[in-house]
């Protein structure tokens, strides 16, 4: 495994990032594993020298978390050798303050997460989504005090419009508060816009990328032909991708298949190494529900792409609607 600083921080990462929204109850969501199914895969990510967890609050409400921290407890190194991050933001209640930016929520939700994870601190702290309904002050501020506090190491942020953030990173400078250090963004072969605004906003920056849906929902990875649980129920899958790819999109994974037979490479492994390869991008966040999802994760790692085949993996391409932004918005 490699180690890179996640952003312009001194904070080494591995180049993968094991995603645990998979981890939690199928109360949630159906295609989820429960926890003596996914125990087995955060030990395995452990065991190949990933360092780097990544869950949210809202994953299973809650349930991801706990498995998460119970799972570290027990398989994990001492804690210093960890990176965990979480995120708040999506609602974890019926009451109207258990969700979005303001203070108040955030000031509750980062200690119901560190309870729940079982530690005293977590290393990225990331709001899930933009609040359009919270001042950006109220929550920068907020976020600022978790992290004077000692609960919280560095701040992160998700999808929204690069405007957005770029306002956000200005407040924080404006007032010497922390400012955001990664943004975890939808961001892969058959989705690429954000290599209009927010990638370079990024690179500028000095804000590291950690992609989520690397793989688009397994698209990526040679399985755009299962008939998944999650494929036909999770809400993103079948409103951003669909049961099949589009015409666009088929002669990027045509291509992809392509290079992974001349190589001899797994798709899942081509895909991932091509994001690798890309400027500030520190690590995308992968899922794993089958052993070989996280064989392909850690192996990508070690592939090396031509600027040829890099050239032909994106020439397929053609500008796509913004996606990945849409939320619904808790109302206050």
């Amino acid at each position: 495994m490699d180690y890179v600083n996640l952003g312009s921080t001194g904070l080494k990462v591995s180049r993968i990032c094991l995603g645990t929204m998979t981890y939690g109850s199928k109360k949630w969501r159906e295609w989820v594993l429960e926890e003596a199914e996914s125990r087995p895969f955060i030990q395995r990510a452990l065991e190949a020298g990933i360092n780097f967890f990544d869950t949210a609050d809202a994953y299973s409400t809650g349930v991801s978390e706990e498995i998460l921290g119970r799972a570290l407890k027990d398989f994990g190194p001492s804690r210093d050798r960890l990176v965990i991050a979480t995120k708040v933001f999506n609602p974890m209640g019926d009451d109207p303050n258990q969700c979005g930016l303001s203070r108040k929520h955030i000031r509750h939700a980062i200690d119901d997460s560190l309870r729940r994870l079982k530690t005293d601190y977590v290393d990225l702290y990331q709001i899930h989504r933009f609040d359009p309904h919270t001042p950006m002050e109220e929550t920068l501020e907020a976020l600022n005090e978790v992290v004077r506090a000692g609960k919280v190491l560095y701040i992160g942020a998700s999808s929204m419009f690069a405007w957005q953030f770029a306002q956000m990173l200005a407040i924080s400078d404006g007032n010497g508060w922390a400012r955001f250090v990664t943004m975890q963004n939808h961001y892969n072969l058959l989705y690429r816009e954000e290599e209009r605004e927010m990638n370079p906003l990024c690179a500028s920056e000095g804000v590291g990328l950690i992609p989520w849906s690397p793989l688009a929902r397994g698209l990526l990875a040679g399985s755009r032909k299962a008939n998944t649980v999650r494929s036909k129920t999770d809400p993103f899958s079948t409103t951003l991708y669909g049961k099949e790819t589009s015409a666009a999109d088929q002669r990027v994974v045509d291509r992809l298949e392509e290079i992974s037979r001349e190589r001899g490479t797994p798709p899942a492994q081509v895909a991932l190494a091509w994001l690798l390869h890309k400027p500030g991008l520190v690590a995308p966040i992968v899922g794993a529900s089958k052993p070989h999802h996280l064989d392909d994760a850690v192996a990508s790692v070690g592939v090396k792409l031509s600027a040829e085949e890099i050239a032909r993996l994106e020439e397929p391409y053609i500008p796509h609607q913004i996606a990945g932004l849409e939320i619904v918005t808790p109302k206050k």
